[in-house]
């Protein structure tokens, strides 16, 4: 099979991240195989290649939207057999046993391991993934727009829980690409008010298209008080005007796994009046399943530009200088 590996992190010139010839993989014990439909480019994916993100294993394929066929399945107990579509997300295993574990905080597992990080993704043609961590994939919807649920689809529902939204409230969302698009829509059918921040032109009226309240400039003030605020863009100096448009009481979260520094707080201009500013790390399980049954019963409009897998790097080059409509998406 082909695969794309990461043999030296760093930035653009001085990385190696190339598409070799490779075994296809031999699932363990309670993996399936899957053959890769498609693999969603995500921020994540940019940050270990860049090094953001220390690699946990020399020369891992990235990878962790991804969409495929069940070549061989676990066992007949697996709930998979052969020829189900699969998805298969970032969160990849658990102990099961620690006390973030057993009080159904599994994404703070100290032992927890993770798609295209420490285990093998699908930016190759093939791939495994344990069966108790895979997913299965709601109707209607072609390979492509199925892939970027399964990243920025899961974080932007879970951001958006950690945002602690009120009924009918009014969120402000900073930066509008792959996760936010997707996270704006189910705010709108909760019935919130979205307002969107970003830097990006064609993601400002893509919002407006959505069904936005207003579009206007990242770091710009919103027409109104915030209840909520997600900060999806990696820009910790996006942190000061968010929490500053939050009205009393109102939640930050920010989504992201990577943030540059944020700069210093005034507390009486930016946290005073009982704002929270709160973190998202990753998902549980349960955050995947609720999202994807809400993505059944909810038809959302999933904006993607298809890559072939050969064009990884380009995928990649486009996400860092936001030249990608939506999510980014490589089809082997």
């Amino acid at each position: 099979m082909r695969a794309w590996r990461v043999d030296r992190p760093g930035p653009p010139g001085t990385r190696k991240f190339d598409l070799y010839a490779a075994p296809v993989p031999a699932p363990a014990p309670g993996e399936l195989l899957v053959r890769v439909l498609a693999c969603g480019v995500c921020r994540t994916d940019l940050h270990v290649l860049e090094g953001d993100l220390p690699v946990h294993r020399p020369g891992v394929v990235p990878g962790h939207e991804v969409v495929g066929e069940v070549v061989t399945p676990a066992s007949e107990a697996s709930g998979f057999t052969t020829g189900d579509r699969v998805g298969i997300a970032w969160l990849r295993g658990t102990c099961g046993h620690c006390k973030y574990c057993r009080s159904g905080a599994e994404n703070l597992c100290p032992n927890s391991t993770y798609t295209g990080w420490d285990a093998d993704g699908g930016y190759a043609e093939y791939t495994t993934v344990p069966a108790a961590y895979a997913h299965h994939l709601p109707g209607g919807y072609p390979d492509t727009e199925l892939a970027p649920l399964l990243c920025a689809g899961i974080i932007g529902f879970r951001a958006l829980r950690r945002a602690s939204l009120p009924p009918r409230g009014r969120l402000g969302i900073y930066g509008f690409g792959a996760s936010a698009h997707l996270a704006a829509q189910v705010a709108l059918a909760q019935g919130a008010t979205v307002h969107v921040m970003t830097r990006n032109a064609q993601a400002r009226q893509l919002a407006l298209e959505l069904g936005a309240a207003s579009a206007s400039g990242a770091a710009d003030p919103p027409p109104e008080p915030l209840d909520s605020a997600i900060l999806f863009a990696p820009a910790g100096e996006l942190v000061l005007p968010a929490l500053a448009a939050l009205d009393r009481g109102g939640t930050l979260a920010v989504a992201g796994i990577h943030l540059t520094d944020i700069p210093p707080l005034n507390y009486q201009h930016h946290l005073f009046q009982e704002r929270q500013l709160r973190s998202v790390t990753a998902n549980t399980r349960d955050d995947a399943r609720d999202f994807l049954n809400f993505a059944a019963e909810h038809r959302l409009h999933v904006v993607t530009t298809p890559y072939p897998l050969e064009e990884a790097n380009r995928a990649l080059d486009d996400l860092a200088t936001d030249h990608v409509h939506g999510a980014a998406v490589l089809v082997p």
